[in-house]
């Protein structure tokens, strides 16, 4: 399947079951062309070629998108932490609010509440993140 892009919208999104590669991340129009204009490092780059590309309408409440709080745990540490994923110009780490483009970020975009992903780190190190709860912000 060719990668999806902001030209590229699916019917509306209802169930998982809908979707042959559900466990891809799941962006809105906006979000997906505005990542798009940054540099981009290639994890984050090989995430949107294969993210689940919608309407902001259609983007279930419980998925992790930009300007939303969430909190996830890291099971290789075993630490909880709740963030704000921002784009990086608004990153402001003594507020919770973590840029898209920090391994952090760039892992859980798109995830959904309960889904996990291992993730490589700039230190060698690869960790599992497991979204746990998602609030939308007023952005």
């Amino acid at each position: 399947m060719p990668p999806m892009n902001a030209t590229c919208f699916t019917k509306p999104y209802t169930s998982p079951e809908e979707y042959p590669e559900f466990g891809a991340p799941v962006l809105s129009a906006e979000d997906y062309a505005r990542l798009r204009e940054y540099a981009l490092n290639d994890e984050l780059s090989d995430e949107l070629d294969r993210a689940i590309v919608v309407k902001k309408e259609q983007v279930p409440e419980d998925v992790v998108t930009m300007n939303t709080r969430c909190v996830y745990l890291d099971e290789r540490l075993g630490t909880q932490r709740e963030i704000e994923l921002v784009f990086p110009e608004e990153a402001d780490l003594a507020a919770g609010r973590v840029s898209v483009l920090t391994p952090v970020g760039s892992a859980l975009i798109g995830l959904r509440v309960g889904q996990e992903i291992a993730w490589d780190f700039p230190d060698g190190s690869i960790r599992r993140l497991k979204v746990t709860g998602v609030r939308k912000t007023a952005a």
